[in-house]
């Protein structure tokens, strides 16, 4: 009996020394400082009391018993009487363990903090920041996005919360992000799908939040349980912009139920799908996109201009100096892009325009001039026949043949050659009018590197084709990685669109201003307005210098909301390639048989 009660107190001893040792760092540190006096301040009395000779008075007992206090942080060298040492001796035992715990438990803390720390498990406390769920390639065309778009903003951070490690994360923003300029990226560590994790970037407080997918063959359903745990921790906080994006449309629905009736999710194969279809028949039309969606140049806002109510639609498109405007925001949000030139505008419409910043949409006191004399009638188009090879094969083919079907007459024709690799000389592709070239899914049984391979390939057997022939080829390609668009065998200028790349920039323009989506949600998507490059000889004569007023006052007369040009001499030099977006009204131009002209109108 009396060893089961001694192995009893043991085991409870031993049960609280346990959680003793597992309360936190502070409560340990005072614990053990209590302990340590409880026996220092007994001993150091007693040490005073048997030394000699013995203080006489109380004060100098008490200057004794400090001093010796004081001196217990040093281990032996007392001499005296064997109580004397006996003592000394005690002391110094518990001075040495009091010291090495204290010191363990305060390194053990600070480890704990800087592990903490290192593994981005710590909350950030911000304000209108902007929040990136998930890692993919597309995180570091967004953070350099918007690292542009905070360019003239004193402090602006963007928090990033993925599955990875939190050192790595940063090296690999580093390396291919570079410098941040005035905007820091504060990187966490965790699962987005985990609403307690998700607090750790504070979306409840970020003006945005992107959600970006893993890019797997699972990369649909996390964006979708992503969207979830964001809306546990959101709630009904309105302010907050969220956009994410799907690849495939069976997932749409359900991500846009799980975002909200505030979040915008996008159709990454929808929209890539039209995109291509569109570039196969305007060469040069990735370009504008691609000016338009980088905040380094001209981009969508949105502005109120009292200024201009009870005006006509038709008056505000030369209203601008510095500005191109593309359209109307209704007070309900409703976007009317390319309105009929006779459109009045209303108090709470806002002004939809193309313009470098805030800063330049300054509207004029009156339109400004145009030359009547230089204006053109365009004839009447029909849409003409055409013979297009599409050589690939994705779940997008599929999208893209329907979108193609929109824009060519009923005499085109479409080829499909699936397989590969391919024999130009079999397959006559100069032919064609154009070839889009497709790579295999990546999220499927190919990786994203050999789907690009695939399509590298085929260029390379294209070019071999044109150079034989002496004639150029206009040729889409789609590709996985923007890094590959750089070593691609084609001519400078040419027509990639890079999904991930595109949709990056998309989310990142919508995040910066929501107003945008609704309209970027019609140019993208089939039966709306879209971009469209005609022939510059269906707006001023070809040869004269004519200002861009002109052009605009010219496409105006045909219902259409001209935004820039692309001069066919200058399409192989320089970044843009001849693409010209949002040029000055009174801007001096020529243009050539071969030069188009950049407008927004309907689909026929």
């Amino acid at each position: 009996m009396r060893g089961r009660t001694e192995a009893r107190i043991r085991t409870r001893l031993r049960y609280w020394f346990d959680n003793f040792l597992a309360r936190s760092t502070l409560t340990l540190v005072a614990c053990l400082t209590l302990a340590c006096l409880a026996v220092v301040i007994p001993a150091s009395v007693a040490q005073v009391l048997v030394g000699r000779p013995v203080p006489v008075t109380l004060a100098g007992q008490a200057a004794a018993v400090w001093t010796t206090v004081g001196a217990t942080l040093r281990i032996g060298g007392a001499v005296g009487a064997p109580s004397f040492v006996v003592l000394s001796v005690l002391l110094a035992l518990v001075s040495l363990l009091f010291v090495s715990t204290l010191v363990s438990v305060i390194t053990t803390g600070m480890n704990d903090k800087i592990l903490e720390l290192r593994l981005g498990r710590s909350t950030i406390v911000e304000q209108r920041h902007t929040v990136v769920l998930g890692w993919s390639d597309q995180v570091f065309p967004v953070i350099s996005e918007l690292v542009t778009a905070n360019a003239h903003r004193r402090r602006a951070t963007v928090a990033l919360l993925a599955p990875r490690d939190k050192v790595q994360m940063e090296e690999e923003i580093t390396t291919k992000v570079g410098a941040t300029g005035t905007t820091r990226v504060v990187c966490r560590s965790g699962s987005p799908t985990d609403p307690a994790v998700l607090a750790r970037v504070s979306p409840h407080t970020a003006a945005a939040v992107i959600v970006l997918s893993p890019g797997d063959h699972e990369g649909d359903r996390t964006v979708v349980r992503t969207l979830l745990a964001l809306g546990t921790v959101l709630g009904d906080a309105a302010s907050t912009t969220v956009v994410a994006a799907v690849r495939e449309p069976c997932h749409h629905t359900a991500a846009v139920l799980a975002a909200g009736p505030g979040g915008r999710v996008l159709d990454i194969d929808a929209i890539t799908a039209r995109l291509l279809a569109q570039c196969s028949r305007q060469p040069g039309l990735s370009l504008v996109h691609q000016e338009l969606l980088e905040f380094a140049g001209s981009e969508f806002h949105t502005v109120q201009e009292p200024a201009l109510t009870g005006r006509t639609y038709g008056e505000a498109l030369l209203s601008y100096a510095r500005s191109c405007v593309v359209g109307l925001l209704r007070p309900d949000g409703r976007p009317a892009l390319n309105p009929p030139a006779s459109t009045v505008i209303t108090a709470g419409d806002r002004i939809v325009l193309i313009t470098e910043d805030d800063t330049t949409a300054i509207v004029s006191d009156e339109p400004f001039p145009f030359d009547e004399n230089v204006i053109v009638v365009p004839a009447p188009r029909e849409t003409g026949s055409a013979r297009m090879l599409l050589m690939g094969w994705n779940r997008r083919a599929p999208l893209i043949i329907d979108q193609l079907a929109r824009y060519v007459g009923p005499d085109s024709r479409l080829d499909l050659v699936p397989g590969g690799p391919w024999a130009p000389h079999d397959l006559h592709v100069l032919a064609y009018d154009s070839v889009i070239v497709l790579g295999s899914d990546a999220a499927g049984s190919v990786s994203t590197a050999d789907s690009d391979y695939h399509v590298l390939e085929t260029l390379l057997h294209l070019r071999a084709a044109e150079q034989a022939a002496g004639r150029s080829l206009h040729v889409v390609a789609e590709l996985s990685d923007d890094r590959n668009r750089l070593i691609a065998p084609m001519s400078p200028g040419a027509d990639f669109v890079v999904s991930g790349r595109l949709i990056s920039l998309l989310m990142t323009q919508i995040s910066e201003n929501p107003r945008t989506a609704a309209l970027f949600e019609e140019l993208f998507t089939a039966g709306g307005n879209r971009i469209h490059l005609g022939p510059a000889a269906d707006y001023v004569p070809l040869g004269p210098e004519v200002a861009f007023a002109d052009v605009v006052a010219s496409g105006r007369r045909c219902d259409r909301s001209v935004i820039g040009y692309r001069l066919h001499a200058g399409s192989g030099t320089g970044p843009r390639f001849g693409v010209r977006v949002n040029p000055d009204k009174d801007e001096r131009v020529v243009f050539g048989d071969a030069d188009t002209v950049i407008a927004i109108m309907r689909d026929r």
